[in-house]
């Protein structure tokens, strides 16, 4: 009976409200996009993302991202040195890199890390939900039945990430200028 006497309370205050125009609804938050995408910026920065995904340039510093191809991944025409000692990357053993630090060759094969950028060949043509399954599942592309994302690709660490970074940073990839880019597909250990 109680519970019956609330439920009438409340509609009559919001039928009251609704005709009372003294009575304001509490405002809506708006959402600053660029404040999402600056807090994108910084997650990708403080997360290291730039430290696979974008192509090197060499300054006095050592080896930086180079701003013309942030997040465009491994470069396509960058061709990398044979590995001429295949026990060098036996498990247990080592993972090389590659010059522009976008590769990496291991017990799992050659890895390349992808586009990033709004392009169609990085994610101009994923929706969010592509890029929370390559997060949250591994998932290559963001699709079912795909590969495995693979080594150095830390994405068991980014499965926990709150939506709203997870959003953050997907709406900063969609921000940068795109880079016609296409990734060269992993190689098997055999090949690596």
């Amino acid at each position: 009976m109680l519970c019956l006497a609330f439920a009438a309370l409340a509609v009559q205050c919001t039928q009251n409200n609704a005709s009372n125009p003294g009575v304001t609804a509490a405002p809506t938050v708006k959402v600053d996009s660029a404040a999402v995408v600056k807090r994108g910026e910084y997650l990708v920065t403080i997360a290291g993302c730039n430290d696979c995904h974008s192509p090197k340039i060499m300054t006095e510093m050592g080896p930086a991202p180079d701003p013309k191809r942030l997040m465009s991944g491994h470069p396509a025409e960058e061709t990398l040195p044979a590995v001429t000692d295949k026990k060098m990357i036996a498990p247990g053993q080592w993972a090389l890199f590659s010059p522009s630090l976008t590769a990496a060759v291991g017990p799992w094969g050659t890895s390349f890390a992808a586009n990033l950028t709004p392009d169609d060949t990085g994610i101009g043509n994923w929706t969010y939900a592509q890029f929370e399954k390559a997060l949250r599942e591994g998932k290559s592309k963001g699709m079912d039945g795909t590969r495995p994302l693979l080594p150095p690709m830390p994405w068991p660490n980014l499965v926990k990430m709150n939506d709203e970074d997870m959003k953050a940073i997907f709406a900063y990839l969609k921000s940068l200028p795109p880079v016609k880019n296409a990734v060269p597909n992993q190689l098997p250990p055999a090949a690596g």
